[in-house]
């Protein structure tokens, strides 16, 4: 599975069963591989229009966001808690400030708001 930036400069690659994001450059140069205790079994990846990356845990139940240069962790957009099960995709709508997550086991589309940090 894969994802375009926005800008077509950078490719964001992962594979089921292996624990990492790989983000490489379009001639396919190794810009950098993530990995992170909470994002298990990577399945769906995402790019939004302003370039953040969406990725789901499968196993970790979980949707994070990484960097564009695919080096670190940025936020934990859905944690196991909120109920989301074997997540394999996940889209940004940037009309509503929606996530939409797919899951696996059950058919199952979750609409989840993002939490608006105020200063």
């Amino acid at each position: 599975m894969c994802a375009v930036s926005p800008a077509g400069d950078r490719i964001y690659v992962i594979k089921h069963g292996y624990e990492k994001v790989i983000t490489m450059a379009t001639d396919g140069t190794l810009i950098s591989t993530f990995m992170d205790p909470e994002l298990q079994e990577p399945m769906g990846v995402h790019v939004t229009p302003s370039g953040q990356v969406l990725v789901c845990g499968y196993s970790s139940n979980t949707v994070i966001q990484v960097d564009c240069e695919g080096r670190k962790k940025l936020a934990t957009l859905v944690p196991s808690k909120d109920g989301v099960l074997n997540p394999v995709s996940v889209c940004y709508n940037t009309k509503t400030d929606q996530i939409i997550v797919g899951l696996s086991d059950n058919s199952i589309i979750k609409v989840m708001e993002l939490q608006k940090k105020h200063p």
